[in-house]
């Protein structure tokens, strides 16, 4: 019984010490971003090892504000790629502190790690070429659809074909720019994702002409920084460098950078404007699930 009791004590004590980011942080000197190498304006990679983008620069100033409140002269900052099917485990097993993607917080994902207050309310769309002659999801009997594995646009994508009783092939790509050239060179008809990294990817297309985002609305998401959960000392500066943003108008400021302005590597824009969604999670932060966007 004494030794079942000290494995469990044990057990609890390597919980406890993997979710206190801020100690971990501040013993190693250094905290290590999760970011993404093709999610549209949120994160994605020039090469080289930099990485850049919307939420990569929300969550640097995140870091200077952890690095203020740990009252540490110095904290160096290491990006770890992730990918959709690696993301939840890195974050979990301690390889990555910070999240910084273009992750939907939902109930499911809310079991195993926790969230910022949201940043972005996505809308999952469709892309195609414009030459295609496809101009809404009814048109996708007998197409071949691809989104990207590990994603809650496959969820959405597959609850459309339930519904519509509709038969088409769903291809997978392993990432972002997989699924795009999957449609790009043909061996898809539409592309389905967040309308943000289906804009990016076509602003940084050979000719972005060749494709529009067409139909419907399948989803509505919201988009948040993710950490390991049962942290609330993290989250609480995580959340409060947030909110700060948002209230000074810096957030709004990062945002226009990023999706109304020329971005590398091509200097072409995004071209979304701020949402009605996001303004709203703007002024009301909050870190609810997309369960609650469907509620409503």
């Amino acid at each position: 019984m004494r030794t079942s009791c000290l494995a469990l004590w044990a057990a609890l004590m390597v919980g406890t010490a993997q979710a206190d980011t801020l100690s971990k942080i501040r013993a190693s000197g250094a905290v290590t971003m999760g970011v993404r190498e093709s999610s549209g304006a949120l994160s994605y990679t020039l090469g080289g090892g930099k990485y850049v983008g919307y939420h990569v620069e929300v969550c640097e100033r995140v870091i200077q504000a952890v690095q203020k409140q740990l009252g540490l002269a110095a904290l160096a900052v290491r990006y770890q790629p992730v990918t959709s099917q690696t993301r939840i485990l890195l974050v979990r097993n301690g390889t990555v502190d910070i999240e910084c993607g273009s992750t939907t917080n939902n109930a499911a994902r809310q079991k195993d790690v926790s969230f910022a207050v949201t940043t972005y309310v996505e809308e999952v769309r469709m892309a195609t070429k414009t030459s295609s002659g496809i101009t809404g999801m009814a048109q996708l009997h007998g197409k071949r659809v691809t989104t990207t594995t590990g994603t809650t646009s496959v969820q959405a994508l597959r609850r459309y074909k339930r519904a519509s009783g509709m038969n088409f092939d769903e291809v997978y790509g392993k990432d972002h720019a997989d699924s795009f050239l999957l449609m790009e060179s043909g061996r898809a008809d539409a592309f389905v994702m967040d309308g943000q990294i289906l804009a990016g990817l076509i602003s940084k297309a050979k000719n972005p002409a060749e494709f529009r985002i067409v139909g419907e609305v399948l989803s509505v998401e919201p988009i948040a920084i993710m950490f390991r959960k049962d942290d609330p000392a993290f989250k609480k500066v995580v959340d409060a460098a947030i909110i700060g943003m948002m209230t000074s108008g810096e957030l709004a400021k990062i945002y226009d950078k990023w999706f109304l302005q020329p971005i590398p590597p091509a200097n072409t824009k995004v071209g979304l404007p701020l949402s009605e969604a996001t303004k709203a999670a703007w002024a009301a932060p909050n870190d609810k699930p997309m369960e609650d966007y469907a509620k409503k």
